[in-house]
């Protein structure tokens, strides 16, 4: 398997495939539904396995120094296979380039007990995402966020 990375297009369609496949993670219909809008128009980077998208990753830029993780999305059959890692990583140096600071994420945090999100937490770990702190009050008390951060460059 080779994996290659294309930024610069959208890809709502692979997006809601990728997504739907994933219902641990991404269960809710309206979130579904927000995300693939937001693949639409939103800066969008893809892994692809020959002519086959097989992971997404779309970002906001909040500030022209920090950026925001939306969605990322990879094959089921190729979790822990270093596709997240490639597109993270070919983001983050496009990032750099453009002089963002700051790259955020928002996933289910600690207190919300769920094996899958453990997992997800310890990937971003991995890659150098340090959590910031847990909120109950950005997808409710039932859903408690942790926003992590990773600095990518010094202050501008």
């Amino acid at each position: 398997m080779t994996i290659s990375i294309v930024s610069g297009q959208q890809w709502p369609e692979d997006v809601e495939r990728l997504l739907r496949d994933l219902p641990e993670w991404f269960g809710i219909e309206s979130s579904i539904q927000r995300y693939v809008e937001e693949a639409r128009t939103l800066p969008t980077t893809a892994a692809f396995d020959g002519d086959r998208v097989v992971g997404v990753c779309v970002i906001r830029h909040h500030t022209p120094f920090a950026t925001e993780i939306e969605v990322l999305a990879v094959d089921r059959e190729l979790h822990r296979r270093g596709v997240g890692r490639q597109l993270l990583q070919h983001v983050e140096a496009e990032l750099r380039r453009c002089g963002v600071v700051l790259l955020q994420v928002k996933t289910l945090g600690p207190s919300g007990v769920s094996e899958d999100y453990a997992r997800t937490r310890a990937f971003y770990a991995s890659l150098g995402f340090l959590p910031l702190e847990e909120r109950t009050d950005i997808w409710g008390p039932e859903d408690p966020c942790l926003i992590s951060v990773k600095p990518l460059l010094g202050p501008p």
